[in-house]
């Protein structure tokens, strides 16, 4: 697919965006840019699946700042492309200041929420993070050699401590003798896309002890997992399946599937079902832990048995992991 490497406001871009065909999608990724391997990359993921299985076409960006958020939102909107899929909490913003002005834009933020009162053309999508996070912290706690785990997430900010609440939970509630270790890389959105930090946290954590790390934290978490693997201990990907990118150190991954948020809307195009939140959780297959050839070496039965049987409790409704965005607390790790 063509790629708006300049901003939307340039002529070239303006030019490109006049000649689009009515009623194509459009992608805007969260900074990062969209091969982080994560996040952004999911998506991606996701768009290109549809353009494959459909032979359709969309027009993505990757925003290089955060004040072309509004500004590419108004342009694809005004092109005609429909729906305008979004990643990224950060955009709801944005999304909530332009909504109005296209009534007959739908537009998806992916992450963020906005009001579904305020604006019948924008559906949020929203993913129970902490469910998954809880499985793959169980998985971590039955590796650990040294009861002594970590998490490095990217920004901090509520989403990124769901994930690590939701990861503690699981650990101790499979070996109640171990410690989290947990470090966020940041408070800006540069957080997500500083692998060397990723690194240099990751280092702080092992001479801590910790012989597995859980990365939440976007294209920082390449440097986390780089790290761990150097060092020969395991770590744990996010978002995308990342077991391939050290096979026999990356324990798992905890998948949040975004690819599929983006497939779907897609898909539905304009007759997107919009002025709703919709979340996204084991129940819904909206996040889960990777399995494939690259890591089954690492995984026991004991332990898919154990992380399997969780899977059916939490969907059941008998098995509660607390949601750290419900009330800003996390019973078994302080930030």
């Amino acid at each position: 697919m063509t790629f708006m490497k300049t901003i939307l406001g340039t002529a070239a871009a303006l030019a490109l965006s006049a000649g689009a065909a009515l009623a194509d999608p459009a992608l805007i990724y969260d900074l990062g840019g969209k091969f982080d391997k994560s996040f952004n990359e999911a998506a991606f993921g996701g768009a290109e699946r549809w353009a494959q299985e459909t032979g359709g076409t969309y027009k993505d960006i990757e925003i290089q700042s955060e004040a072309q958020r509004e500004q590419a939102l108004r342009r694809f909107a005004e092109a005609g492309f429909n729906p305008v899929v979004t990643t990224g909490f950060a955009i709801a913003g944005s999304i909530d200041a332009v909504a109005a002005d296209y009534p007959d834009t739908k537009f998806v933020t992916i992450d963020g929420w906005v009001d579904p009162d305020k604006h019948s053309n924008v559906v949020s999508i929203l993913f129970s993070e902490h469910e998954g996070s809880y499985l793959v912290g169980m998985m971590a706690g039955m590796a650990s050699e040294s009861n002594t785990v970590g998490f490095i997430g990217g920004m901090d900010i509520p989403l990124i401590r769901k994930f690590a609440c939701g990861y503690a939970q699981g650990v101790v509630a499979a070996n109640p003798d171990a410690k989290v270790v947990s470090n966020m890389t940041g408070t800006t959105p540069a957080a997500w896309n500083d692998p060397v930090k990723g690194s240099e946290l990751a280092r702080a954590q092992i001479s801590q002890g910790a012989d597995v790390i859980y990365a939440a934290a976007g294209g920082t978490g390449i440097g986390v997992l780089q790290t761990a693997a150097k060092e020969n201990i395991l770590s744990i990907g996010v978002d995308s399946n990342q077991n391939h990118m050290h096979p026999g150190q990356v324990l798992t991954s905890m998948l949040k599937r975004v690819d599929v948020a983006v497939f779907d809307s897609m898909t539905a195009g304009a007759d997107l079902e919009t002025g709703t939140v919709k979340v996204f959780g084991l129940a819904e297959e909206g996040v889960g832990y990777a399995l494939d050839e690259n890591n089954a070496p690492l995984v026991s039965d004991e332990m898919k048995a154990a992380v399997d049987a969780a899977r059916e409790q939490i969907i059941a409704g008998d098995l509660k992991v607390h949601d750290y965005s419900s009330d800003d607390s996390c019973p078994v790790l302080k930030f």
